[in-house]
């Protein structure tokens, strides 16, 4: 019998027991070592753990990575690579959402059944500007490492790492299995892309996007940025990125009480449509969201025109506003993960995201850039 001070961690989704003698049967097939406190933690954690296991019939690359949807047809260039590393701790002592052990978020299910949107009151408005804050700490710290040759899923090291240094529980982790602290969403994937072992490349764009909670708050923001050198010089990909960046500029500019979450899709499209020098489309399958205490609740944000969002934006309210644009046809689909989402077409798509508070007078951007910030818009060539 192993000594208190040599047992092994549980490899269960946010637990910190000891692990016991229960094996991942595919593991012990693998030979490969995942052991667990019990079978209840095990069964938790199977959505997430799964997918650390080598699909039948599936060729590794020589730097043994694998593509594990080798059927699957892709749109693009892009393939997954894997294997995904551990799922990553947060210490015990950092608070976390509900979702956190289970994968479900029973809170977000009981609010989705009304659609009251809340208005938050002065106490809790410092709680979202302080997780905002931390949320903007994060995706710079995290933004300052994209270079030609880092994973994403380094990358997703560092988000976790910077979200725990400042007491925050990463959001996306374990939100309905998602198996990592961030979203890596790179050329043709629109959201939701899973860190794994491919390396950036000069000439890529990838959207970062970052979720904190913190004392029961959440944070959201992303943004899009370009990899070395190359993708600065593409006056198509430049137009993509740098139009999407100011769709949600002038979206936020509108945002003030009485202004209905109709509204802003309007905005975005009208810009959208103004842009001549490149074929631009808007993602119409993911919206902006309520956030506070929630990670997502009511109101709706579409980013399109003519949509039927119901809602008017109140003092004490925060949601984000995130629009996806794409090259050409804005038409989605999604990979075997259950999460990547990309465009049907295989082209480009970009996107960015603040989290807002109305307040008495117009809005107040509670993820703002900061003068250091990294990335920035750049000059569109003509």
């Amino acid at each position: 019998m192993a000594s208190e001070t040599t047992k092994a961690l549980c490899a269960g989704v946010d637990c910190h027991n000891f692990a016991n003698k229960l094996q991942c049967p595919k593991c012990l097939v693998n030979n490969t070592s995942s052991f667990f406190c019990g079978q209840e933690c095990f069964k938790n954690s199977w959505p997430i753990h799964k997918q650390l296991h080598l699909p039948p019939g599936t060729v590794k690359r020589e730097d043994g990575t694998y593509d594990p949807f080798p059927k699957f047809k892709y749109s693009g260039s892009l393939r997954a690579s894997y294997p995904l590393s551990q799922i990553r701790k947060v210490p015990p002592h950092i608070k976390k959402p509900d979702y956190a052990k289970s994968g479900s978020s029973r809170s977000e299910q009981i609010e989705g059944r009304s659609f009251k949107i809340k208005r938050l009151s002065p106490e809790e408005q410092e709680g979202m500007r302080k997780v905002c804050q931390l949320g903007r700490e994060i995706l710079d710290i995290a933004a300052a490492a994209i270079r030609p040759g880092i994973t994403t899923d380094e990358i997703d090291r560092i988000v976790h790492e910077a979200s725990v240094e400042r007491e925050c529980y990463p959001s996306p982790l374990n939100y309905y299995s998602f198996p990592k602290s961030v979203c890596t969403s790179i050329n043709e994937i629109i959201c939701h892309g899973i860190p794994d072992q491919r390396p950036l490349q000069d000439g890529d764009i990838i959207n970062l996007d970052i979720s904190a909670y913190h004392n029961g708050f959440h944070a959201d923001l992303n943004e899009t940025y370009y990899v070395g050198d190359k993708a600065k010089s593409n006056p198509e990909l430049v137009s993509l990125v740098e139009n999407t960046r100011i769709a949600l500029d002038k979206a936020i500019e509108a945002v003030k009480p009485g202004v209905m979450f109709q509204e802003f899709g309007n905005i975005i499209e009208k810009h959208t449509k103004s842009v001549t020098d490149t074929n631009l489309s808007i993602v119409r399958t993911y919206c902006g969201h309520g956030v506070n205490q929630l990670f997502h609740s009511a109101p709706t944000i579409p980013h399109y025109a003519r949509n039927k969002a119901p809602g008017i934006a109140r003092p004490g309210m925060t949601f984000t506003i995130e629009p996806m644009l794409t090259l050409g046809p804005a038409r989605d689909i999604s990979w075997p993960d259950d999460w990547t989402s990309s465009t049907a077409s295989g082209k480009c798509s970009a996107q960015f995201e603040h989290t807002l508070l109305v307040t008495e007078t117009g809005c107040e951007v509670l993820t703002a850039r900061l003068p250091n910030s990294p990335g920035g818009p750049v000059k569109q060539i003509k």
